[in-house]
């Protein structure tokens, strides 16, 4: 063949060449045809058992306050029927229970412009690190509001700490995802962000077991859920901050020893990998032109450009529409719409079923997204989730019929979880970390979570005012409708993001379309590709 002909390089060397940039090179001889047979690629540096191994832990500890969030989302499913138990030394009506169920709500958004400060500022880990504190906080207060004699006193300290939870749940949305996007490559960037999702749903059931073994001590659960935080606390100063953070702010020697860490090699610099040099140099190029861009643009310029604004506008009406369908209502009043419903066993209970569900189904969510890609889980979610609404209804509608039906309650809302948390619950937040590019993901991603959880908390407040003013039925229809809307609001607006590196989805919404994508995975290694394929 041509290539053992030429004296210029020789075969070991070809192949040391060609090994560096990650592939594994068989030659096999048969008889007298020299015949190359070449094997697939070998799996990039940050794919390595290692590499990923310390990813996952990282993210783990990072995820492990999310978990806190996700308590503070689903306690007014477990606390209101002590809380309007007119019998007890301090109880809420209606119009108190709202505002308790959905204060929280209404300080998301500024977790969500507190994050977008914070995030680009004092980087991913602190970042992580001030919001477990906060939450901290809110849980204490909660912990301690009945110590105190005069009702007024009590119910501004509730309130107060259901807000700090709050915080806590709208800063979570993005640093956990962000932290865990940057370290890692496109084919496992999906169930590290995923993580975030797990946890929540985590937390959620969590809270629905406390209320369903401990249904009377407010205090006790919030003292468990105390301990929970201050754990949290401490998992987060063993995480290296985000190397894509550090090369921003010029931190390169931590840069490069948190990067190594993450690709699977020693920290000290005792061998020379020139793959692991390559992706370095790239994050660096990357980081520099993030940082012209900072410096001579103002970031009300920044949000300006096509690849800001666009996926800011996207995920806000994605967001709107994962509100306004119910999902987050049926978690945060769990056990009051399954006795609304009609379910023939403990609501309670019902509430544990739905936590299962989600969290179960969550574990499945990254397998669903790589095979099926983004864009077919949340409309089959969406028409999912808008079956089960019609359903409910219908037993509403007809109750001498459809409604004779006991199990029919209860299938449908654990349904209505499962189809949710396949797309429309999970899918917002899973995004937030893919589609803004890295010079405004902290700014960008805090508006998206800010406008999103404002939603969230009209939806919530409103709640027992439309279930009043539509009835039950309707209301399910209400919801039944808008999650057809999301379907069709998925196929025409929603990109397929799966297996895209963070650059390709910049270039998308710059242009309106993806650029050819070379067939390697690996950073600045076209060349040597191509001389793979003439060989």
């Amino acid at each position: 063949m041509k290539q053992l002909e030429e004296p210029q390089q020789t075969q070991p060397q070809q192949d040391e060449k060609l090994l560096s940039s990650g592939y594994q090179i068989g030659i096999v001889c048969k008889d007298m045809d020299k015949t190359e047979k070449f094997e697939k690629p070998a799996k990039p540096l940050g794919e390595s058992r290692l590499a990923v191994l310390r990813q996952e832990l990282m993210v783990f500890f990072g995820n492990l306050g999310v978990l806190g969030a996700g308590m503070v989302v689903s306690m007014p499913s477990v606390t209101l029927s002590q809380l309007h138990d007119e019998t007890q030394p301090f109880w809420l009506n209606k119009e108190e229970s709202s505002w308790y169920a959905s204060v929280n709500n209404i300080a998301c958004p500024i977790g969500g412009l507190l994050v977008s400060f914070f995030m680009d500022r004092i980087g991913r880990k602190h970042t992580i690190l001030l919001t477990n504190i906060l939450g901290l906080l809110g849980w204490i207060l909660l912990a301690t509001c009945f110590l105190h004699t005069d009702r007024d006193h009590v119910y501004a300290q509730m309130l107060i700490g259901r807000a700090m939870g709050g915080i806590m749940i709208g800063m979570f949305v993005s640093p956990v995802g962000v932290y865990s996007a940057e370290i890692s490559l496109p084919r496992i960037r999906g169930r590290l962000i995923l993580g975030t999702s797990l946890a929540l749903a985590s937390g959620i059931l969590l809270m629905y077991i406390l209320g369903y073994f401990i249904r009377s001590n407010i205090i006790l659960i919030c003292c468990i859920c105390i301990c929970c935080q201050v754990t949290a606390i401490l998992l987060v100063f063993p995480m290296p901050e985000s190397p894509s953070w550090l090369l921003q702010k010029g931190r390169d020697e931590k840069a490069r020893k948190s990067l190594r860490y993450f690709r699977g090699l020693s920290t000290k610099e005792n061998d020379y990998v020139p793959e692991f040099e390559a992706e370095l140099a790239h994050m660096k190029e990357l980081a520099e032109n993030a940082n012209n861009t900072a410096a001579s643009e103002s970031f009300s310029q920044i949000i300006r450009r096509p690849e800001v604004y666009k996926p800011v506008i996207m995920l806000t009406v994605f967001f709107a529409f994962q509100q306004i369908c119910g999902v987050v209502v049926i978690i945060v009043y769990a056990v009051q719409i399954a006795q609304r419903a009609g379910v023939a066993i403990d609501p309670v209970l019902v509430a544990v079923m739905l936590g299962v569900a989600r969290i179960v189904t969550t574990c499945f969510m990254s397998s669903i997204f790589e095979k099926w890609g983004r864009r077919p889980s949340g409309m089959f979610s969406a028409s999912g989730m808008a079956i089960c609404m019609l359903l409910l209804a219908a037993g509403g509608w007809w109750p001498n019929t459809i409604g004779t039906m006991s199990w029919l309650p209860v299938i449908c809302i654990v349904a209505h979880i499962i189809f949710s948390t396949m797309g429309m619950l999970t899918l917002p937040f899973f995004m937030i970390s893919e589609v803004f590019p890295q010079r405004a993901r902290g700014s960008a991603s805090g508006i998206a979570v800010f406008l999103g959880m404002l939603t969230a908390f009209v939806m919530l407040k409103i709640y027992p005012n439309m279930d009043a003013l539509l009835g039950t039925s309707n209301l399910f229809a209400f919801y039944a409708g808008v999650s057809f809307g999301a379907a069709v609001f998925i196929y025409l607006c929603v990109p397929e993001t799966r297996g895209r590196t963070l650059e390709e989805l910049e270039e998308h919404w710059r242009t309106g379309k993806f650029a050819r994508r070379a067939t390697v995975n690996n950073l600045k290694d076209v060349e040597l590709h191509e001389v793979f394929l003439k060989k």
